[in-house]
């Protein structure tokens, strides 16, 4: 009993920071990642005043971010996009979603790597990982903005979705290679800054990891909308839409070992579409629901950012921030204006303007700060890849996020 005591305690002070965090953003007039970032430092320095543990390790984070936080975030991020309009864009969203995503971690890589030019410290495994979280975006204020801007819809569901698909691709990516990194480590061979091997295996797996996610994510889909359908109450759909966030998750990846990330999307995306025509009835609170849910979970990660972020980072870490920086902002725009030319033969053209919202529009924000939250301790180059992410998601949230508002303007969108 006292250790549920205790839990609920770590809870309810990491959420109470969480809430902190939403009004440092009101009062300083800012986008909530960053007031609940700060909350997070605050909260962090309070621990020694107040003797207080918040119950976080390095060995349970990993569990919390992919079965607690990721579910959430990724069923709201896919419950939001409109299925219609995602329909007409399907074809580029994936594109970029696919081809988009390894160009532009494969680029993180290289840049990475030889940038920071130390093997032994900072071997290719750690420039692959830092390619996998990097590639993941998260274009929230730039969405925020947009909508306050009654932008084009069409643009808003691009946007979205190309952000929403990958991400689910980026935490794919990113879960192989860092089963082949822990793998390196138990074997012994951190240290060599080999490559990947076995290219033919590598792709078979990640094939059967995403289409076995499509495929139960589209069963656990059509499941969630009949049974919301048979119960006909407001509360009861609800109840079922959460439990299928969770539950898809936990049946594709401890049930069937498939993309539980894959799965989430796919099922949202699913019941979505089944139930539109309840949107007024049975799910009429559904958005809102989610809305909070995900405002709540995306402020809990930024807290535990700010409990994790040290001072040190940017003393001893400094150089390798300023290469990732450049190295994810340059990656991101080549990627994008490699693929959106390649948009015509699948779906419609993308405009030149577009081109610049996508590319300087991909921040990282919550999803890169969940991955590289989850990094197990026994890499010797985590705190590394750790500091990279960090700086660049500051750079996001203080540079990129801040002159977002200005380009739309600007392009006249």
């Amino acid at each position: 009993m006292e250790g549920v005591t205790t839990l609920v305690g770590q809870g309810l002070y990491m959420a109470t920071a969480a809430v902190v965090g939403l009004g440092l953003a009101r009062v300083l007039r800012t986008d909530n990642t960053l007031g609940c970032l700060i909350a997070g430092v605050l909260a962090g320095m309070l621990l020694p005043v107040l003797d207080y543990d918040t119950g976080l390790r390095a060995e349970n984070i990993h569990q919390l971010v992919f079965f607690v936080i990721l579910p959430v975030l990724i069923f709201e991020s896919a419950w939001q996009i409109e299925p219609s309009v995602l329909k007409r864009w399907l074809g580029p969203v994936l594109l970029f979603a696919t081809v988009g995503v390894v160009i532009c971690a494969l680029l993180i890589a290289l840049l990475t790597y030889y940038g920071i030019n130390h093997p032994t410290g900072f071997p290719w495994m750690a420039a692959l990982l830092t390619g996998a979280i990097l590639s993941a975006t998260d274009p929230v204020a730039v969405v925020a903005k947009m909508r306050q801007s009654d932008t084009n819809q069409d643009l808003l569901t691009l946007v979205e979705g190309e952000s929403l698909f990958n991400d689910a691709a980026a935490i794919v990516f990113f879960s192989l290679v860092l089963g082949v990194a822990s793998h390196t480590v138990m074997e012994g061979g951190a240290s060599t800054g080999e490559p990947l091997q076995g290219a033919g295996t590598v792709a078979t797996y990640f094939a059967v990891t995403l289409f076995g996610g499509i495929a139960v994510g589209l069963l656990c889909g059509l499941l969630t909308a009949i049974v919301a359908l048979f119960l006909r109450s407001a509360g009861a759909a609800l109840m079922t839409l959460v439990l299928a966030a969770f539950g898809s998750f936990y049946l594709a990846e401890h049930v069937v070992h498939v993309s539980g990330i894959i799965s989430v999307m796919v099922c949202a995306i699913v019941a979505r579409a089944c139930l539109r025509e309840q949107s007024e009835t049975y799910l009429v609170h559904a958005e809102p629901t989610w809305e909070w849910l995900g405002m709540l979970f995306s402020a809990l990660i930024f807290v535990i950012m700010g409990l994790t972020i040290t001072f040190e980072m940017f003393t001893h870490q400094y150089l390798a921030m300023l290469v990732a920086i450049a190295a994810a902002t340059g990656a991101r725009a080549l990627s994008v204006f490699m693929m959106a030319p390649m948009s015509r033969f699948v779906g419609p053209p993308i405009p030149k303007s577009w081109r610049l919202v996508l590319g300087w529009g991909g921040l990282r924000g919550v999803i890169a700060v969940a991955l590289v939250l989850s990094l197990p301790v026994e890499l010797p180059y985590w705190w590394t890849v750790q500091s990279m992410v960090f700086g660049v998601v500051l750079f996001s949230l203080l540079v990129q996020g801040t002159s977002s508002a200005w380009l739309i303007k600007k392009l006249d969108l």
